[in-house]
């Protein structure tokens, strides 16, 4: 199985500026080069993390979908990352994941109430695993990271098992040690790489946010960590270490067996 080459673009957002923001990352990808296999945007990467669902949700992705497979087909590369969608009377905050030739998406099913999130989107109810050169990948959004059992990867080659999970993140710097401890426990409690992408700077509802952007290999060795850095992070991760931990290590032989209602 070949490694993984991610980009991860550590940025602050233009609020409720859309072109301003694709035209950032358009310009972050394409100065990547040749080799990246998949870039990992920020939640709401297009607007910031705004309430104003009727004002800055796209109906189906109009611009930004088209715009994220042209990048990818001109790249060779997958992109992800979230942003305001409408759909009929409802507005998600959907993540999209973006190869040359598909695209598939992810609602946030964990909707953050105390910022009113819930009262402005509508929830999703379906995990996403994507398959993208040999890797199965499990992105989710933000404040799915609190919710293990919803995270949680069983090891047993069913159809939700992985080996990459993901979150895209608008975190608040105030609880920058949450999302940072979160992440470890995530990647050590599913054998799995962990991805945790957040922004930087400030944004018009008056929070800070400190990147802290983290790349985690499965037994929660750090690989990569972005501090509060500006910019694009590259990291690779190594399909067959990870491998020869979970035969070392299998805990998922003796893990409890669940189902989600």
């Amino acid at each position: 199985m070949q490694d993984l080459r991610v980009a991860l673009v550590q940025r602050e957002l233009a609020w409720e500026d859309p072109a301003a923001n694709r035209e950032q990352f358009a310009a972050d990808i394409a100065a990547l080069g040749a080799g990246t296999d998949l870039v990992v945007l920020p939640e709401m990467f297009t607007t910031g993390f705004s309430m104003a669902a009727e004002k800055v949700a796209e109906t189906d992705a109009a611009t930004t979908l088209p715009w994220l497979q042209a990048l990818a087909r001109k790249h060779d590369v997958a992109i992800t990352g979230s942003l305001a969608v409408r759909e009929g009377e409802q507005c998600y905050n959907r993540l999209v994941f973006v190869t040359p030739e598909d695209h598939h998406q992810y609602d946030k099913r964990h909707l953050f109430s105390m910022s009113g999130e819930d009262r402005h989107y509508a929830a999703g109810s379906d995990k996403l695993i994507v398959e993208w050169r040999g890797w199965r990948i499990c992105p989710m959004i933000c404040y799915d990271l609190r919710f293990p059992v919803w995270t949680r990867n069983t090891g047993n080659g069913t159809d939700d098992n992985y080996d990459l999970l993901i979150f895209v993140a608008n975190w608040p710097a105030k609880r920058r040690v949450h999302w940072r401890q979160l992440l470890i426990a995530r990647a050590i409690e599913n054998q799995a790489y962990c991805i945790g992408l957040n922004r930087v700077g400030s944004d018009d509802n008056g929070l800070d946010y400190s990147g802290d952007s983290l790349v985690l290999a499965a037994d929660g060795e750090m690989v990569l960590d972005c501090a509060d850095g500006f910019g694009i992070f590259c990291a690779t991760l190594d399909y067959r270490k990870m491998e020869n931990y979970r035969k070392k290590f299998p805990v998922h032989m003796d893990a409890d067996e669940f189902q989600l209602r």
